[in-house]
């Protein structure tokens, strides 16, 4: 599980990609605190960390998630945001995150408003009656408020602090963008169904 608060901005060093899947080495410092076989959040998608050290790690994608997710489009050079799993002791300080992306979203619009930046993304068709505004949503991994959110279409509005420590600060228009929808939404909604059912019966 995560928080969506990111430890690092980490720099993809090199993507060896075959029919069988992709392993990314990652630069960072957070392979410093990582052992093999810990999760990490890779800018919102959980992988597993192969030979962590000092200078980075490793990890190992597969066809499903490189399809699914905004890592198939990485290349040498791309900035990734990385969060380790949260540990049983630490704050909460974002929401609950879990790193099983939904879908690939898309930068339509980025804006400047005073100190802050709004970024306006199209969400993968059927996300949206997940998302409510002033809800939760994380985008590329980061823990966001929904500001706004028209059709498929939701805006997030970003602080000095976010657009420092998070790829959001050089993000721009047609740029994909990897989506994870609040996770109580979906359960809500399963159950809700089941009642439906229930009382049809």
């Amino acid at each position: 599980m995560f928080t969506g608060l990111i430890a690092e901005v980490g720099s993809v060093e090199a993507i060896d990609r075959n029919e069988a899947g992709a392993r990314l080495r990652i630069a960072a410092d957070v392979g410093g605190e990582l052992a093999p076989g810990d999760s990490v959040a890779v800018s919102g998608a959980c992988l597993t960390a192969v030979d962590p050290g000092p200078g980075g790690f490793a990890a190992d994608v597969m066809n499903q998630t490189l399809e699914l997710t905004a890592l198939g489009a990485l290349s040498p050079g791309s900035p990734v945001n990385l969060e380790p799993a949260v540990r049983a002791s630490d704050r909460l300080g974002g929401h609950i995150v879990q790193g099983h992306v939904d879908g690939t979203g898309r930068v339509a619009a980025v804006t400047e408003d005073g100190f802050a930046r709004r970024v306006r993304v199209e969400l993968p068709e059927g996300l949206e009656r997940y998302v409510v505004e002033r809800g939760s949503i994380a985008l590329n991994g980061v823990s966001l408020t929904v500001a706004g959110i028209e059709g498929r279409i939701v805006e997030v509005s970003l602080i000095p602090e976010t657009l420092q420590r998070t790829t959001f600060g050089t993000i721009g228009a047609g740029n994909p963008v990897n989506v994870e929808v609040d996770v109580i939404a979906r359960h809500a909604e399963r159950l809700l169904k089941g009642f439906e059912v229930s009382n049809e019966e």
